[in-house]
């Protein structure tokens, strides 16, 4: 017998009732381009743990995809200004997950506390094109992989209407202009999390969608550094 909570079929949810969902604190699932997986958001923390059927109060990433909010955090981060720049490339170019360093007694604002563990600061980076106005609406996102506790994240629209309770909408993918060859042959993950360290080393935390090409960490954070050359020490 199929649970009310998780109906053998339902649609997937339009830009309006994602966008009121939101605007209401509750949680939505959204898509992300290829390679990466969906990812559950909302302006409340706890909200987007509850939907993923975890700990209430559990940290999470704080989605660094407002000019606003970035601007806040760059005063914050232990960080060089060569570094701080290498920083914003890394979420904004590269769409990595990024730890990053908080300066010794800096404060910072309420918003930022459930991404803050440890004097580290967790980022998601992703900013895809089609969701920049829904985005845009709400300069301080909370955000985690669209999984529930013991499942892998969803890849797709169908695995998340699947996954999640009708009470967190899942907005269906707008159509994508993805074509190369890379593209179509790389297997959807979660988002690579790196750190960068206050000494300027990049290391990485957890493997995933950027870095599963590469023979290894060393092999994927040589790209980096040769990729941002110019602000990567």
């Amino acid at each position: 017998m199929t649970s009310d909570a998780h109906p053998a079929f339902r649609r997937p949810a339009g830009f309006t009732s994602v966008r009121e969902a939101l605007a209401a604190g509750e949680a939505v699932v959204l898509p992300n381009p290829a390679p990466l997986t969906h990812v559950v958001t909302a302006t409340r923390p706890r909200a987007v743990n509850q939907a993923k059927g975890r700990d209430a109060d559990q940290p999470v990433a704080l989605w660094a995809h407002h000019s606003d909010t970035l601007d806040t955090l760059d005063r914050l981060w232990d960080l060089t200004p060569k570094d701080r720049l290498l920083a914003r490339l890394l979420l904004g170019d590269a769409h990595l997950t990024v730890l990053l360093p908080l300066r010794p007694g800096a404060g910072g604002p309420a918003w930022l506390a459930p991404a803050q563990k440890d004097g580290w600061v967790l980022l998601f980076g992703a900013r895809w094109q089609p969701l920049r106005s829904l985005l845009n609406e709400h300069p301080v996102l909370y955000v985690s992989s669209a999984n529930r506790t013991g499942h892998q994240p969803a890849a797709t629209t169908e695995e998340a209407l699947a996954m999640f309770p009708t009470t967190v909408p899942v907005l269906q993918t707008p159509a994508s202009t993805d074509t190369t060859a890379t593209v179509r042959t790389t297997a959807r993950q979660a988002t690579t999390t790196v750190r960068l360290r206050p000494d300027s080393r990049i290391e990485l935390h957890r493997s995933g969608a950027q870095d599963q090409n590469y023979s290894g960490a060393d092999a994927y954070l040589g790209h980096l550094r040769a990729r941002y050359r110019d602000t990567a020490g």
